[in-house]
């Protein structure tokens, strides 16, 4: 007479090869979905680091322009304080690291990166070398693509909304007040909306309306 336990256990059933490969496949879809769920919560915090990475530096050198600008002067060598006013490029003469001289100021787009050039004033005349022009840039992932950077207002501005902002034939001599306008993002497929960064600089030494 067989044993009570040895008929019990050749009685339990076990695994079959298609319960196998079931289970296996449940466990490999499983397995991909949670690698994929950590991966996209990785890309998620990462580009939300880079994203604010990109905007504080870019509020840190919009800081410092609008307080350059604020304080654009007559050059070293004679020159009006602004050399040149376009949309995306604009160059001027102020005392950007308070040693008494003058520097040539440059601030422009390149591709999507916000630089700033810098010139110091030498010899005696006083000029400004273009070729000995030191470039930094302030902020990464700029996307204004054609849209312009700098604004540029006369004194009348608000008051007279038909002259304002400046074309550009009037901008040199008309100019007293700036508004300063990037948008930034890190990966514009990924978040659509850019952040929108702006600030306004009255320029201290061109002030008529006091």
């Amino acid at each position: 007479m067989p044993h009570p336990l040895k008929k019990l256990i050749s009685q339990k059933p076990g695994f079959s090869l298609i319960e196998i490969i079931i289970y296996l496949g449940i466990f490999v879809i499983a397995t991909f979905i949670i690698m994929a769920f950590v991966n996209q919560s990785y890309q998620t915090l990462r580009f939300g680091d880079e994203q604010n990475t990109a905007i504080k530096n870019a509020q840190k050198g919009i800081e410092t322009m609008v307080r350059e600008i604020r304080e654009a002067r007559t050059g070293d060598n004679g020159a009006y304080a602004l050399v040149q006013a376009d949309d995306q490029q604009f160059i001027f003469y102020s005392d950007v690291d308070e040693d008494d001289a003058t520097e040539r100021v440059r601030y422009f787009l390149d591709g999507n990166d916000f630089n700033k050039g810098l010139i110091e004033p030498i010899g005696g005349p006083v000029t400004y070398p273009e070729s000995d022009e030191v470039v930094t840039t302030i902020s990464e992932y700029v996307q204004n693509d054609t849209s312009p950077i700098f604004y540029y207002y006369n004194a009348d501005w608000p008051s007279d909304l038909d002259n304002n902002p400046l074309p550009t034939p009037s901008r040199l001599v008309e100019t007293k007040l700036m508004r300063v306008y990037l948008k930034i993002n890190v990966n514009p497929l990924r978040m659509p909306t850019h952040f929108e960064l702006e600030s306004y600089s009255q320029i201290r030494n061109l002030k008529t309306n006091l």
